[in-house]
């Protein structure tokens, strides 16, 4: 009866252990889901929309203008952030800064402070849908591949929105 109990027991801590390491390796190599949170995304994805995600793609495609990533935020390595991204490597970016400028007086007009220049090599721009409510590259710069942590495929939840983007 004792060597039955643990046969089983052993049995259930290897099913286990093998579940785990097939989960582990499933989210850290393949993919995930997402909880999209804030409004910097608006009015393509709200707060707790549910995100299917990839990032096995990095190694055959390089990501483009357009794509919806996840990424660690350059400013807060404990948090991730959901942007888009606008330009890749070596493409002319002309952006508005956040804060423009003030006129020095009521009568001349105000100026913005637009800037251009190109992405380095290795980095992307990032920008929210939501240009006035999101910190993106616009405050700290183009960020570095390395911070992307995966690309969206679709919405999952809520089921009335399901859609790929």
């Amino acid at each position: 009866m004792k060597y039955n109990i643990l046969t089983r027991l052993r049995s259930l801590m290897r099913i286990t252990i093998q579940y785990a390491c097939i989960t582990h390796c499933t989210f850290e190599y393949l993919g995930d889901f997402v909880l999209c949170k804030g409004p910097s995304m608006e009015p393509t994805l709200f707060s707790d929309n549910v995100l299917l995600t990839e990032r096995i793609s990095k190694y055959w495609r390089n990501y483009q203008s357009g794509d919806i990533i996840i990424a660690v935020s350059p400013v807060n390595a404990d948090q991730y952030i959901c942007k888009r991204i606008v330009a890749v490597s070596g493409e002319r970016i002309v952006t508005q800064k956040p804060h423009p400028i003030e006129a020095e007086s009521v009568q001349k007009p105000v100026k913005t402070a637009m800037t251009t220049d190109y992405v380095p090599r290795g980095c992307v721009w990032i920008e929210g849908d939501n240009k006035g409510n999101s910190s993106d590259s616009r405050y700290y710069g183009p960020i570095p591949l390395g911070l992307i942590r995966s690309r969206v495929v679709c919405r999952v939840w809520p089921l009335s929105q399901l859609s790929g983007l």
